[in-house]
């Protein structure tokens, strides 16, 4: 059977996207894969040996992720597809606008718009009554990074009545290879006032609010309520899942999007009691399994290509037409030049929009334990070591051991002098090249994954004192060593 990992899992299966494995059952295939690459068992199961469930698996576009589904046969020339989170076509009779023909009525193109949105209404599908209902929209867009910043423009460009920017962070540097609602003259400015900046320059008749908060449980209803639709353009499963959460509350549909190296999700979700995010991934990864698009790094048009996707999810659904991807996930990898589009069924024991749902207010929900940002109370916790303490151990040339648990690309781009390379799936097995008798600090590039890396140590018994670099390798960025060649 030919199997396609997608791409963040791929470093559990030596860095291959595609492996051939003998089975005749789901079984047989992720018995061959952990037998081939025993490493891939952490990514792929608990510590109770059952599969992730931040992890789906799909047979010829049909999800088969179910353990009951397990060990029945699959033909010979199937595809089957890991399908891990990042972050349907509804009946002819059933396509709606998400904007009231009320709404629609009250609004009025004058010569001056009929001229700007000339080439929607010639498309017979838009026309006149569609183009007054995308002016009568009002979208919420949260995140103005990588995703949001085609989302945004193309809306504005399209003629969407209100748009709401929502993003708390400042404009960096690096942020101007794949964000291009921004320019060199917004590094240091909020992210939602450069955006809004950017809209007024392509549509100064788009209504844009600007805000600069974090999005949390406290804030999230007012943020969205009283706006036709939600676009997800975050970067953190903490917020998707609040995001989410909260559009089924509220009855907003929500137009989803991630993006990680060179692949892309999109999906309509909870749209007319369809399927929700925890429909079709349960829970995240826990931190550190799964690396984040700031961790692992993204082609710059790929925020492009999966953004602009959920651009026109949004019109459509705005517009009433064609078949959106409500009830179905597309997975798109750039690398390969394949995409996939699967089926996503609501479950009906959902927590949030399922029968007899268990969340019933965002703020009753604790995130930061769902997504594993909290510290187990059975766990001893990790201890931190600051970026200045950790270079001012090295001034003084005290005996330590550093070891970098990154993947080697990432390691091309900053290296961190005399540091041990030991990727976290390789830990347990070459423990033995560790000194417990030599205090140990674990680097990565934001201080996540050497968590996990100490965590999945201590699970094998290892006794030395252990660190974690807190920040990472982006705390050390301003740090100078007085020997240039230790710098970073």
């Amino acid at each position: 059977m030919k199997i396609i990992i997608s791409a963040t899992l791929r470093s559990f299966f030596g860095r291959r996207d595609e492996i051939e494995i003998k089975g005749n059952t789901i079984k047989d295939i992720l018995t061959g894969l952990t037998d081939e690459y025993p490493e891939s068992a952490k990514g792929l199961y608990d510590e109770d040996g059952s599969l992730r469930p931040f992890i789906r698996i799909f047979v010829n576009g049909e999800d088969r992720t179910g353990k009951s589904s397990h060990e029945e046969g699959i033909p010979e020339d199937a595809e089957i597809l890991l399908l891990p989170l990042i972050a349907g076509g509804a009946p002819e009779d059933e396509r709606k606008s998400i904007i009231s023909d009320e709404r629609r009525k009250a609004v009025a193109l004058d010569d001056k718009e009929i001229e700007r949105y000339e080439k929607h209404l010639l498309l017979r599908d838009i026309g006149v009554k569609g183009q007054k209902r995308i002016k009568a929209a009002r979208v919420v867009v949260i995140g103005a990074g990588a995703l949001g910043s085609p989302v945004i423009q193309y809306l504005a460009a399209a003629g969407v009545g209100t748009i709401k920017v929502v993003d708390f962070d400042m404009v960096a540097i690096s942020n101007l290879g794949s964000q291009v609602i921004h320019g060199t003259r917004d590094i240091k400015r909020p992210k939602a006032a450069s955006a809004k900046d950017t809209i007024k320059n392509i549509n100064r008749d788009t209504e844009v609010i600007a805000e600069n908060i974090k999005v949390d449980a406290q804030t999230i209803i007012s943020v969205i309520e009283g706006f036709d639709l939600v676009i997800d353009c975050t970067d953190n499963y903490k917020t998707r899942y609040l995001i989410n959460d909260a559009c089924v509350l509220l009855g907003i549909p929500l137009v989803f999007g991630a993006i990680y190296q060179y692949e892309g999700q999109v999906s309509v979700l909870a749209k007319d009691k369809g399927p929700c995010l925890r429909c079709l991934f349960p829970s995240p990864p826990p931190p550190g399994i799964v690396p984040t698009c700031a961790e692992g790094g993204t082609i710059s048009p790929l925020g492009g290509i999966i953004g602009s996707i959920q651009a026109n999810e949004a019109l459509k659904l705005i517009i009433g037409i064609g078949e959106t991807l409500s009830g179905k996930l597309l997975s798109v990898d750039t690398l390969g030049l394949r995409s996939n589009i699967v089926k996503v069924k609501r479950n009906c024991s959902c927590p949030v929009c399922g029968d007899k749902p268990a969340i019933t207010e965002v703020v009753d929900f604790d995130y930061e334990d769902f997504c594993g940002l909290k510290e187990d109370d059975g766990e001893l916790p990790v201890e931190g070591l600051a970026s200045e303490e950790l270079a001012r151990r090295i001034e003084r040339k005290e005996p330590l051991t550093i070891v970098d648990v990154r993947e080697p690309y990432e390691r091309a781009i900053r290296r961190f002098p005399d540091a041990l390379v030991i990727p976290i799936g390789q830990l347990v097995r070459r423990q033995k090249e560790l000194n417990p008798e030599i205090d140990t600090v674990f680097i990565c590039k934001e201080g996540k994954r050497s968590i996990l890396a100490i965590n999945t140590l201590r699970e094998a018994g290892y006794k030395g004192v252990m660190y974690n670099l807190k920040g990472g390798l982006d705390a050390m960025r301003d740090i100078i060593f007085s020997n240039e060649a230790g710098g970073l």
